[in-house]
């Protein structure tokens, strides 16, 4: 395998109940996420692309530099891990995208980030 493209993201998405008010339709997720460099040569998280639906099926897409204010650089074996939130008029909705990543010399190449659901609790069955 490459010694590109080997970073795997994995996510934790959490209902905040206490920031939310269903009767408004405003629902509130943290999300948490976990970046790990699988590869051989360290990467600089440079951007952050997101495709977020709610449960209407509307998209909203979101990009900017780097996640939360930073442009973590991830060496090879290594974790790095922030949270966020989303805001929806729906209970449930999905988000996925990708990061577009800066090898050590130079390369660019996306980190997918994998569609994950985030949902109200009672919602589903």
């Amino acid at each position: 395998m490459s010694k590109y493209g080997r970073i795997e993201v994995r996510v934790e998405p959490e209902y905040l109940e206490e920031h939310s008010d269903p009767k408004a339709g405003h629902f509130v997720f943290a999300y948490h996420i976990f970046i790990r460099n699988m590869g051989t040569m360290s990467a600089r998280l440079m951007r952050r692309y997101w495709f977020i639906t709610d449960g209407d099926g509307k998209i909203e897409e979101v990009e900017g530099d780097g996640v939360v204010g930073e442009q973590p650089l991830i060496a090879p074996g290594q974790t790095h891990r922030y949270s966020s939130f989303c805001i929806l008029p729906t209970p449930v909705g999905v988000m996925e995208g990708h990061y577009r990543m800066k090898a050590a010399d130079g390369h660019e190449f996306d980190a997918e980030i994998p569609a994950f659901r985030l949902t109200a609790p009672g919602v589903l069955h």
